[in-house]
């Protein structure tokens, strides 16, 4: 099998390249370097400080909002507290899997080659991917609970509720789980560590394989694609919704009263559609170039594409999608009063200790 693995475009001497290798071509004065390739050695100078800023970042700040959304303390519904915890968890099992297992040790390559005598890759792959999916696909069960709770009011009762959440939860867990299981088989035990759509070795009769062509561009068209346009729709149908309602509300109080007053229901819409317009706009501004990338990059193996996409847009698209794992926070601390207030109480129990202490 190891006669067949992949070799196109890598070697062991193009692969031992270290922060000096990067800086010294990127500065080079040589005619053959095009824009492109400059770009792409700029960008992978600053992944040597960016993915561990992430990871530092990332952790603290999902298990945070683990904690905080878990005590039911922010004013949110226990329906949208619990797919926002889901969401959370995911995130931290994505920096966890894929930044700090997988893009951290392709930067710094020389310090994690034992990685390459452990043949585990295709495990790390079937559970990288299925924590993926799930970080897409609660964002997607998020937005239709909101569109329930605003645009269907007679399922509302029923839907949105915290046993209904647990399950539509527990079942994308489950059904992510049984989509990714055919990683194990396409892709090999050993690490690759090369930034490519794959990060595991594939054998040639799988790269260039129709059949497995097809089952990667349908784990793509279902993660992120589909995902995608389910999004754009919910969210255009409930601000559509919200449109229509507020302005037959402001007719009907301004009719009924002779003036306008605020309207404390049509707030609550407000906040509600601004926090899922965010989460959801979030998701899909930092997914989209990889979304983009994988599909064309499979078709190209497949003999479908007649262009080559240059090398730095696949470095920027796992830099923006791991990105959307740690900004959710951030979205969470600007939009909801109440988990600001959480977030200052957490940060100042320290200090308020030690000054106890103290007196």
């Amino acid at each position: 099998m190891d006669q067949n693995l992949r070799t196109i475009g890598w070697n062991v001497t193009a692969m031992d390249r270290s922060l000096s290798y990067w800086v010294y071509y990127l500065t080079a004065n040589y005619d053959w370097i095009t824009l492109a390739d400059r770009i792409y050695y700029a960008l992978n100078m600053f992944q040597h400080i960016y993915y561990p800023i992430i990871a530092i970042v990332g952790v603290p700040v999902n298990l945070l909002t683990i904690g905080i959304l878990s005590r039911g303390k922010c004013g949110l519904s226990k329906c949208v507290t619990r797919y926002l915890v889901a969401m959370s968890a995911a995130d931290l099992l994505v920096i966890i899997l894929d930044l700090i297992f997988r893009h951290i040790p392709i930067v710094y390559r020389e310090q994690f080659l034992f990685l390459l005598s452990i043949p585990m890759c295709n495990i790390h792959a079937v559970l990288l991917y299925t924590v993926t999916d799930c970080s897409v696909w609660f964002t997607v069960t998020f937005t239709f609970d909101r569109f329930v709770a605003i645009c269907c009011q007679n399922l509302k009762s029923n839907y949105c509720s915290e046993k209904t959440s647990a399950v539509v939860v527990g079942t994308v867990s489950v059904l992510s789980c049984l989509k990714n299981i055919f990683w194990y088989f396409m892709f090999t035990g050993r690490y690759w560590l090369v930034n490519e759509p794959w990060f595991c070795s594939v054998t040639a009769d799988v790269q260039l394989s129709r059949v497995w062509g097809t089952v990667e561009f349908l784990h793509n068209i279902l993660t992120p694609v589909i995902p995608f346009v389910l999004i754009l729709l919910l969210n255009a149908l409930t601000v559509r919704h919200i449109l229509v309602s507020s302005r037959g509300r402001r007719r009907l109080r301004v009719h009924s009263s002779g003036e306008s007053h605020r309207d404390p229901e049509m707030e609550s819409r407000r906040k509600s559609i601004i926090l899922l317009l965010v989460i959801s706009g979030n998701f899909m501004l930092l997914w989209a170039l990889l979304m983009v990338y994988m599909i064309w990059n499979r078709m190209y193996y497949l003999g479908y594409q007649p262009v080559i996409l240059p090398q730095f847009l696949l470095e920027l698209s796992f830099m923006l999608q791991l990105l959307s794992c740690s900004t959710n926070t951030a979205i969470y601390a600007v939009t909801q009063t109440q988990f600001r207030e959480q977030v200052k109480n957490v940060l100042k129990y320290p200090f308020n200790s030690i000054v106890q202490l103290i007196q």
